[in-house]
């Protein structure tokens, strides 16, 4: 009897272990620090920011036209936060062979040509991706800092018009970012990403 629920345990567990797939994280989870090239050819950790109270992270990229759309929006994300100690970390997801406006190259021209305030990020492994659980672009994540650890209080998208900011009639991240900052529980702290599909690799 015991054989045969041995049997039953594995079989009904292998598909999730061999599917290659990490569910990724969810509110109240803590994330595991990175270190990805940036723009600027420095490796970049969330360790280096001594002083920040935690991060808007951004899984984003220069060809996604829900990226393009709402990219304004995601630098005047850190234009306001970064000063109240929540900087965005920006990371580029995609397998340039997919997508050649993807590129490394491309990403520093995009960077320097907006004027970036905050890291560009490229995750060339895709794994801290698949660690996130980032399933499109962009696709937003707010961390709070708590004992030199980063807890995810939001996940999802910025508002609910990717057309244009002033459209929108409820902005997710400003709405959590004030509640955050005021002591106060985030009422809606998970959304649905608005955006592209993430280009994996072939092998992913």
């Amino acid at each position: 009897m015991k054989t045969i629920i041995g049997f039953l345990i594995v079989l009904f567990f292998t598909p999730l272990f061999n599917s290659g797939k990490i569910s990724g994280y969810n509110v109240g989870d803590f994330a595991s620090d990175f270190k990805l090239k940036n723009v600027d050819g420095k490796m970049v950790s969330m360790a280096d920011f001594k002083e920040a109270k935690g991060f808007i992270i951004s899984f984003t990229c220069n060809t996604c036209p829900y990226s393009v759309m709402y990219e304004q929006r995601i630098i005047d994300l850190d234009n306001k936060y970064s000063s109240k100690g929540y900087p965005v970390i920006a990371i580029n997801p995609n397998d340039p062979s997919q997508k050649p406006g993807d590129s490394f190259e491309k990403m520093v021209e995009r960077a320097k040509e907006k004027g970036y305030p905050f890291p560009y990020l490229v995750d060339e492994s895709q794994d801290v991706t698949r660690k996130f659980g980032a399933t499109n672009t962009p696709h937003m994540y707010i961390l709070q800092k708590e004992n030199d650890k980063y807890k995810v209080v939001y996940i999802g998208t910025i508002d609910n018009n990717p057309k244009a900011a002033e459209k929108a009639s409820t902005h997710y991240i400003d709405n959590a970012m004030k509640s955050l900052l005021s002591g106060k529980e985030i009422e809606v702290n998970k959304t649905k990403a608005i955006g592209c599909t993430i280009k994996w690799k072939a092998s992913s």
